[in-house]
């Protein structure tokens, strides 16, 4: 188990905030204050700022770890807990939340990970496209969502409930409960008023989302690399996914030599990064760029 735990560990090239660890580590060390850092560095440029100004846009492209602190910093040269103004945050989403608090606790030692799935608490019947995190305590991994804060939620923000039909739902437990006509894959997605992207074919590439983000390939919730891959495939990926969520090791050995033998599932050196604002698809590097 030490030996797995060590995979979550270390910090991925998305997560490393080269050099601004400094940074984190001046946060409080319990997971409310790191939750609390992360939504005061970032805001969410659908929920809580629709009217992000054009020349701004590209800042929910920002992939590392490091640019969004960057970008942070060039506006708020002081610690994270200093209070910004919201429209002055740095412009992203739920992945930059949770990447920016997984990267705070691989920077204390922490075993952390981003898990991929759909969150039915922000506007149900519909579940929305999720990233929320998970961190080893010792014991088990603890389940959060950096962007709630508790008043309003019947589950614990913090230690959230699990398994299919609960608040937030991985990826995995979704295309099986489609897949054994528990539950309405239409109803899962980014929007429903964007019925193209919900559904039984948005929730299979999603799993592999949500395999990617298991091992270190933090990616853009935007970006594409894996061609459609045939549903047994998925159904195969998605057990293993449940299984080893559940503390199985077989099948979290067998996710992890899968991830790095079958090209399918991984990305290459390029993404094609497509753009939630209808910007054209470009073909970006995924080479961490030099400090600078």
């Amino acid at each position: 188990m030490a030996d797995d735990l060590d995979r979550w560990r270390r910090q991925s090239p998305y997560s490393d905030p080269g050099r601004y660890a400094g940074l984190l580590l001046d946060v409080a060390d319990d997971v409310e204050s790191l939750c609390a850092a992360s939504r005061n560095t970032i805001v969410h440029y659908r929920a809580e700022f629709p009217d992000l100004p054009p020349e701004r846009q590209g800042e929910i492209d920002s992939r590392w770890l490091e640019r969004i602190l960057a970008l942070d910093q060039d506006r708020h040269p002081e610690p994270l807990t200093v209070p910004r103004e919201p429209t002055s945050r740095v412009a992203g989403c739920c992945r930059d939340h949770s990447l920016l608090l997984v990267g705070a606790l691989r920077a204390r030692g922490v075993p952390a990970r981003n898990v991929v799935g759909f969150a039915g608490y922000f506007a149900p019947p519909f579940h929305h496209d999720h990233v929320v995190v998970e961190y080893w305590d010792g014991e088990w991994w603890v389940r959060t969502d950096p962007e709630l804060t508790q008043p309003g939620f019947a589950f614990d923000v913090r230690d959230m409930p699990r398994g299919e039909g609960a608040p937030f739902e991985t990826a995995a437990e979704v295309w099986l409960g489609h897949r054994a006509g528990r539950l309405d894959a239409a109803t899962y997605g980014v929007e429903p008023s964007l019925p193209e992207l919900c559904g039984p074919e948005f929730v299979g590439e999603y799993v592999v989302f949500q395999l990617a983000h298991r091992y270190g390939d933090e990616l853009l919730l935007w970006d594409m690399w894996a061609g459609p891959l045939d549903p047994e495939v998925v159904d195969e990926l998605a057990t293993l996914l449940v299984r080893a969520d559940a503390g199985d090791a077989a099948a979290e050995a067998e996710l992890a030599e899968r991830y790095a033998s079958e090209a399918a599932l991984r990305p290459g050196p390029t993404v094609t990064r497509t753009s939630p604002y209808g910007y054209p698809p470009v073909s970006e590097s995924l080479v961490r760029p030099s400090p600078g």
